[in-house]
């Protein structure tokens, strides 16, 4: 028997479908048993031929059934040793979607940006130019490094803004940092296995590459960025470093540490990844220079991305390879498509080629700055002397070191949450357990300007009372 319930969401064959299924496996349609003729199981369901028919495909193409000419559709003969066992129905996924999420009124995680922020109408306008000036384009995968006219605008761009020195065969376009890593990792297996990490510092590195078996050795980070002499110490011959704005301390590298780093990385027959996560968004002078710029024939990886100030939804990133390592590049990647959809690419070249990325890193700078301005003055304001502020100036967080406070961090953050204050857990970025100072990371991206104090105002109630 088989019943066509009122439940909406899943199409008549798909029912008649499972239920048939459902009886076969468990035993309750026997082997070789016909089933109901398509036309007699369509009259007694009151459903189309159509609708019959393709349920009745379905089976035969997985198995379940098997046809006779002019004769109908029979139970095949399973193992019942190989069959999975028969689950009761559950509405796990409907419970899971419909848990409430918690609402938070004050967003300082450190990844969040402005709502407002990206150019939606233009990038709409953008987008369907390009559909509609070369659609044929779409029916192909596109460059594996990705599409060439972006790479020559992002090249243009890196060379006027960050001292970068490369030509567009150098550069791959990626799907964020991780896909980055993904392809640098196999690039680097064959003489490297130990890669050095800032302490504190960003854990998607980590997480990589221990995945590619990769160990770790954590390097402390002092004010003026990583620690030279403990990396020497490591014996690693390859690093992971934020030196224009520390992931997440906020401490930029001098120049004599800087060339110092690259003279190492010769020593050893060295690699450094430099990952200039948020270099445009530096609120007190100039934007610091790149490290690859410095030394632009050396073994640096240099990593950037659109998600800090355009969009991290729309997983668009970038990475210039050294030259010497562009042939086994070629070797391993000969088949590859690239990882970022050629649409998204032909509309951020079209973006940053009518002049509309600059005219947008203006507008952010001057969102953020306001924003940045408004969280250190309300952090003086509602702490005092009950908190250091540590590396502000740049990028989309702060981090605040607590006096005297006498809650542990998840005791902070849950206390905060249920003051409806989302705030990430600055430990995630260390690989050895803290026990020392009392470190909050606090974003204000995604936070209202005029409601920053307040948030701050609840914080602190959070943190001392």
């Amino acid at each position: 028997m088989i019943l066509l319930d009122d439940k909406q969401g899943q199409p008549l064959h798909s029912k008649i479908y499972d239920q048939i299924k459902s009886q076969i496996t468990a035993g309750t349609m026997k082997p070789h048993a016909r089933l109901p003729s398509i036309r007699a199981l369509c009259a007694e369901l009151a459903v189309s031929h159509n609708t019959v028919e393709y349920a009745y495909q379905q089976l035969l193409a997985e198995g379940y059934v098997y046809s006779k000419p002019k004769s109908g559709y029979y139970v095949s003969l399973l193992d019942a040793e190989f069959l999975p066992p028969s689950l009761p129905e559950s509405n796990t996924c409907s419970k899971i979607l419909s848990e409430r999420q918690p609402v938070y009124n004050f967003d300082f995680h450190p990844a969040s940006l402005a709502p407002e922020s990206f150019p939606a109408a233009l990038w709409r306008k953008l987008m369907t130019g390009c559909l509609r000036d070369e659609p044929g384009q779409f029916a192909g995968y596109g460059s594996r490094q990705g599409d060439w006219a972006l790479r020559s605008e992002i090249r243009s761009y890196l060379a006027r803004s960050r001292g970068v020195i490369c030509e567009p065969e150098q550069i791959v376009i990626c799907a964020g940092l991780q896909d980055s890593l993904s392809i640098i990792v196999p690039l680097l297996r064959p003489n490297h296995s130990l890669l050095a990490v800032e302490e504190p510092g960003h854990f998607i590195p980590r997480t990589v590459f221990h995945n590619h078996l990769f160990a770790t050795a954590p390097i402390p980070v002092h004010v003026d960025g990583l620690d030279l002499s403990a990396l020497q110490a490591s014996r690693s011959t390859v690093v992971y470093v934020t030196p224009s704005h520390q992931f997440p301390l906020g401490h930029i590298m001098p120049v004599a540490n800087r060339l110092k780093l690259i003279e190492w990385a010769e020593s050893v027959g060295g690699v450094i990844i430099e990952d200039d996560y948020d270099s445009e968004l530096r609120y007190q002078g100039s934007p610091v220079p790149a490290l690859q710029g410095l030394h632009p024939q050396a073994s640096i990886i240099y990593i950037g991305t659109f998600s800090k100030v355009l969009s991290p939804a729309l997983r668009v990133s970038y990475m210039v390879l050294p030259k010497q390592m562009l042939e086994r590049y070629q070797q391993l990647f000969y088949e590859s498509a690239s990882s970022a959809a050629l649409l998204e690419q032909q509309t951020l070249y079209k973006f940053m080629a009518e002049g509309y990325w600059d005219r947008h890193l203006r507008r952010m700078r001057i969102l953020y700055k306001k924003k940045h301005d408004t969280l250190v003055q309300a952090v003086h304001r509602r702490f005092g002397e009950q908190a250091v502020i540590i590396g502000q100036g740049a990028g989309l967080h702060v981090v605040l070191e607590l006096l005297n406070s006498v809650f542990s961090e998840a005791e902070l953050i849950k206390r905060a949450q249920e003051k409806t204050i989302r705030l990430f857990p600055l430990s995630k970025t260390y690989m050895a357990k803290q026990t020392g100072k009392k470190l909050l990371m606090l974003g204000f991206g995604g936070i209202d300007s005029d409601e920053i104090d307040r948030g701050v105002k609840l914080l602190y109630q959070a943190c001392y009372k």
